[in-house]
């Protein structure tokens, strides 16, 4: 695979930053630094998985298994971040939010999958 972009090793550079102050700030809570870890290393991996992607040939299997890893590397990331949001509000509002959540992993499965390329 290429060498990342300055651009993404910058963003990767202040992802690394944002996440290690997040950490210290939430000492003692675990569920946070779960969360923040999770999420960290879930960024690590879709960009791994999208970069794989994009340099597979269409229609060979590597590319398939990489736009498996691209799905389920987005719908664990919006499980955690839905759940975290849903968590703050009240149930109604919750309740949309999950919504929203579910919504976007079926539009991101049909387009991933189901949708002809």
């Amino acid at each position: 695979m290429a060498a990342a972009s300055p651009a993404a090793s910058l963003g990767f550079l202040f992802l690394t930053g944002n996440s290690i102050m997040a950490i210290r700030k939430s000492r003692g809570d675990a569920a946070a630094v779960s969360f923040v870890v999770v999420s960290y290393l879930s960024l690590l991996l879709l960009s791994y998985c999208l970069r794989w992607f994009e340099t597979a040939h269409p229609g060979s299997s590597s590319r398939d298994r990489a736009r498996l890893g691209v799905w389920l590397t987005t719908t664990l990331l919006t499980v955690l971040f839905t759940w975290r949001v849903a968590a703050l509000m009240p149930w109604p509002m919750a309740s949309g939010v999950c919504f929203m959540g579910g919504s976007t992993l079926a539009g991101g499965f049909y387009a991933l999958f189901l949708l002809p390329s």
